[in-house]
């Protein structure tokens, strides 16, 4: 069998080993330490943001964001439906209920039309939502000043999840920085990964010294172990910091990457009937983190997003249908949600594929060669 093509896999530069080095070097192998103010401070400076906490996942983010937003049981959380479920979940562990919101057609990313109507309709029924959280899609912008004129006519903070969206911008401003905080996902098939971690940004210095509190177990100043709220353990490891801090070194080269990658499948697949591209212009900049192609079947001659896949699958070669709506989801599918259709065909007719920076031409070609001999 020909070798795997992973859908996203890790992508290691070479220079995380001096950091990681140093950290058993000084015997740093625990949470915090000099790896991890080094990583915070160059991620700060990459994104031209004042603070940032670095934590052990983007879900760790998005929940003590939540917190330090003072969201407690039975409160109401917007967020975009179309998403992985660690946008919603944390607003779950809180006891808060999630208002799920469909998607524009330009972005596939939140619609401003229906967070407007929602926010009206919830303050209506005298549930006015005490957050909103705004994905960035597979590194594509939303409409984000839209979205935070309509939060802000109505006094509504915004958090963005811009766990697929490090080195996207938004009118050259980066992804995650135009809320009142921003999270990051350094997973494994990020754009950069310090293997399992995240960050929460923001330009509110108090906001991310209460993170950092809440993230080591809330422990108060006092000579004995003394806690006067619940806490966490969401603080990255400086090891996991040092790998960090080589990656970012690279960043930029793993955007390039992944946009190339776009433009290949772009370049070589337009030319199907039924097959279309996710295109936007300025100021949307995307970092492509996935390449996604939306397949239909009253278009290609019956072939359809799963034909696709199984016939990439027999190959070896790892793709994965867009993000099933939270609406849809069994956990969550009695929330209040507000829907145009949109997240649903997506969901339906969209493939996402192999779009790590580590693939080589002759990998691009080979799932070229499989999805042309579909259509053939």
């Amino acid at each position: 069998m020909n070798n795997k093509i992973w859908l996203s896999s890790p992508h290691m530069s070479g220079n995380e080993i001096k950091y990681i080095n140093e950290a058993f070097e000084t015997n740093w192998i625990a949470p915090l330490g000099p790896n991890v103010t080094a990583f915070e401070n160059e991620l700060a400076d990459n994104l031209n943001v004042k603070h940032v906490a670095a934590l052990t996942a983007g879900t760790a983010a998005i929940h003590l964001a939540l917190i330090i937003l003072g969201v407690k049981t039975g409160d109401e959380v917007i967020a975009s439906t179309f998403t992985f479920s660690a946008t919603v979940n944390p607003i779950a562990y809180l006891g808060a209920v999630p208002v799920l919101i469909d998607s524009e057609e330009d972005s596939w990313n939140m619609n401003p039309e229906l967070l407007e109507k929602a926010i009206i309709d919830r303050i209506a029924k005298g549930r006015k939502p005490k957050a909103i959280i705004i994905v960035h899609l597979y590194g594509m912008p939303a409409k984000i000043v839209e979205l935070i004129n309509i939060a802000n006519k109505y006094g509504i903070p915004v958090i963005e999840d811009a766990a697929e969206a490090l080195g996207s911008k938004y009118d050259g401003k980066a992804c995650g920085t135009f809320g009142e905080m921003g999270i990051l996902s350094f997973n494994g098939n990020k754009i950069i990964t310090t293997s399992g971690g995240g960050a929460l940004i923001s330009n509110n210095d108090e906001y991310i010294q209460k993170a950092r509190f809440l993230a080591t177990q809330a422990r108060d100043k006092a000579p004995h172990y003394q806690h006067s709220q619940i806490g966490y353990n969401y603080r990255m490891s400086n090891v996991l910091a040092g790998i960090g801090r080589g990656q970012l070194k690279v960043i930029e080269e793993r955007v390039a990457k992944r946009r190339s990658n776009f433009e290949f499948y772009l370049k070589n697949l337009s030319h199907l009937k039924g097959v279309s591209f996710l295109q936007v212009k300025q100021p949307f900049f995307s970092n492509r983190w996935l390449t996604t192609i939306i397949v239909d079947p009253e278009k290609t001659g019956g072939i359809s997003r799963e034909d696709i896949h199984r016939a990439l699958e027999k190959d070896n070669i790892e793709t994965r249908p867009l993000w099933k709506p939270m609406h849809l989801q069994p956990i969550f599918k009695n929330c209040p949600s507000y829907k145009n259709g949109v997240s649903e065909r997506l969901f339906n007719f969209g493939l996402c594929l192999p779009s790590g920076s580590n693939m080589t031409e002759q990998e691009l070609e080979r799932v070229l060669l499989q999805i042309n001999q579909v259509f053939a």
